[in-house]
């Protein structure tokens, strides 16, 4: 099995591009969602570490956000109680995947987790800051400051692209993403034996 890590800014377009190759996604973001919405267990955690912010369950984002905003620390605390469950769940998709040929990891953190391993194939999604923004800003609940804040955890994206096989440069137009995606399918295949 073939395992490709989707790497890239906040709003860079990393799902939908994921989504793009038609091979099982395990999409971390929405792993959290269904964590914050369905998991006591994750939130006596929280509640126990910062419970002026994790009161009642199911956990609601503001609860989340008002925990991050407060103080520099409690993202690092959330991040890591969060991390745990969700590298068990990426364990199962993978077992439950096993017999496909590639599976795509969608995880905003996945360098900085050491979730990767060298036979991981990494794809970075190149995007204009100018683009990323305008797309951002026209989300719902979108915050400057909670942005702020998740980048500030993630490592700096010369780095991811320095370490990707592959760079897409997102002009967020599905015709140049399906290109992208059918040459980068081309060429892993020719790699293929070697995994």
């Amino acid at each position: 099995m073939i395992k490709i890590g989707v790497l890239g800014d906040i709003g860079s377009g990393k799902s939908y591009v994921a989504n793009s190759f038609g091979y099982p996604v395990f999409n971390a973001d929405k792993e959290v969602s269904k964590l914050y919405r369905t998991n006591k267990k994750v939130f006596h955690k929280l509640k126990k570490i910062l419970p002026n912010f994790f009161q009642k369950f199911p956990i609601e984002k503001n609860q989340v956000s008002n925990a991050i905003l407060d103080k520099k620390q409690n993202l690092k605390k959330i991040v890591k109680i969060i991390h745990k469950e969700v590298r068990k769940k990426m364990l199962i998709f993978l077992k439950k995947n096993d017999h496909k040929k590639i599976v795509i990891l969608d995880i905003p953190l996945l360098l900085e987790n050491k979730i990767n391993n060298k036979t991981y194939i990494l794809i970075f999604i190149q995007s204009k800051k100018s683009e990323i923004l305008k797309r951002l800003k026209k989300r719902k609940n979108f915050n400057q400051n909670l942005f702020n804040k998740f980048k500030k955890i993630q490592l700096p994206l010369d780095y991811k692209k320095k370490k990707s096989n592959f760079i897409i440069k997102n002009d967020f137009r599905k015709t140049t993403v399906k290109k992208y995606v059918k040459d980068i399918i081309k060429e892993i295949s020719k790699w293929k034996k070697s995994y």
